[in-house]
């Protein structure tokens, strides 16, 4: 059912969902931020005794183990997710279902069909919502946004070639945590769990991909799924980009370059940037000092989840789609899909494949898990 007009003086009610160390550390740090705008009301977790501890650390009134409880005694305007994967899809529906808007962590489901079901569930489109809204907090500092005007109005000049690489490091310990490194309850590896926040980055600033070809393996780490993936995109622009997504590399960077006919910009930071992780180097015909100078944002605002939220709230108040929802909030899980399908079937892969029907637009590993592995696994010696 739509969701109920907010009146202009009314504060936005929240539960939170998931007291681990995401909620914990980003999302209720961020409602605080704005607290003026919200109040929350209840924070649920499977652990009971967990809720109740953070929910006191944090002043939320009430805490408990049943979603459909809480969502039924405080009619929340805003349910925000923060639990493992596995649980996004349920958790999504009963909010949706209840009349609230959704803000959940990413990935955002465990394969395109659990995503398109939560589209569906969504109110009609111009209704005012409720919409179901993903974090993807890369997007939202200042030198982000100002790229994105930048590539939209032509300043830089035509996209040519882009590198996205998540090169981080996850050891044996980080996947002891039991829903960790496996398919049906994290989706994949570090390309759905890791580089999926610098691929929506990506994405978000050059548009739609078209093709993909890649490789993923499983070379060290005790898991179900790939420990690195490499791939080579065509964007629907024409632009080539190459993406590297791995949990094996000591020192750690979270890198994106994009070459233009007249600039090269690029980002070097690891979990979130400000202004001075930027740069942009000119193309040897563009000198006009004016010119070079603008390109530079104005205003220093860093990436973070309190960003993302107040674009969240805005809408919600405005009762128009958020950004990170439908087919925006889909791109990058569409690519996900595809580098796992290209890797399996050992061609490039076009988006337009991933349609219902396809098996990779049912699970994320298409039914064949190790087809995705080859045989690099084995060769190391931690093929399960």
């Amino acid at each position: 059912m739509p969701s109920t007009p907010l009146d202009p003086a009314e504060r936005v009610r929240v539960v939170v969902v998931g007291a681990g160390g995401i909620a914990d550390g980003a999302h209720l740090p961020a409602l605080r931020e704005h607290a003026a705008d919200v109040e929350v009301v209840a924070l649920v977790d499977v652990d009971a005794e967990r809720a109740r501890a953070v929910a006191d650390r944090w002043d939320v009134p009430d805490a408990g183990t049943d979603l459909d409880a809480a969502l039924a005694r405080h009619r929340p305007h805003l349910v925000v997710i923060c639990t493992p994967p596995g649980a996004h899809a349920t958790a999504v529906d009963a909010a949706l279902r209840a009349g609230a808007w959704v803000w959940c962590e990413k990935p955002p489901a465990l394969s395109l069909a659990e995503h398109d079901a939560m589209t569906a569930a969504e109110g009609p489109e111009g209704s005012g919502g409720p919409y179901a809204s993903f974090v993807f907090q890369q997007r939202t500092g200042s030198a982000a946004r100002a790229l994105r005007r930048q590539v939209h109005a032509g300043e830089l000049g035509r996209p040519l070639v882009a590198v996205c690489n998540t090169l981080w490091y996850r050891d044996a310990v980080y996947y002891d945590v039991p829903w960790r490194g496996r398919w049906e309850t994290e989706g994949g590896g570090p390309a759905m769990g890791h580089g999926i926040h610098q691929m929506d980055l990506l994405l978000w600033v050059l548009g739609d991909w078209a093709e993909v070809t890649a490789v993923t393996a499983r070379l060290d780490r005790d898991v179900e799924t790939e420990d690195v993936s490499a791939a080579l995109v065509r964007l629907e622009s024409g632009a080539l980009v190459t993406i590297v997504n791995s949990v094996l590399s000591p020192r750690q960077e979270s890198y994106l370059r994009f070459d233009f006919t007249d600039a090269t910009v690029e980002l070097s930071h690891l979990y979130g940037y400000r202004n001075d992780d930027w740069t942009w180097t000119p193309a040897p015909h563009v000198s006009d000092p004016g010119r070079i100078a603008a390109w530079h944002p104005a205003t220093d605002e860093p990436s973070s989840h309190g960003a993302q939220l107040g674009e969240v709230l805005a809408a919600l108040r405005q009762g128009v789609r958020p950004p990170g929802s439908g087919h925006d909030g889909r791109r990058t899980l569409e690519l996900v899909a595809g580098i796992y399908a290209s890797a399996a079937r050992r061609r490039p892969v076009r988006r337009d494949e991933l349609v219902p029907g396809d098996p990779f637009h049912a699970a994320m590993h298409g039914g064949d898990p190790a087809a995705l592995l080859g045989d690099a696994a084995v060769a190391a010696g931690v093929a399960r």
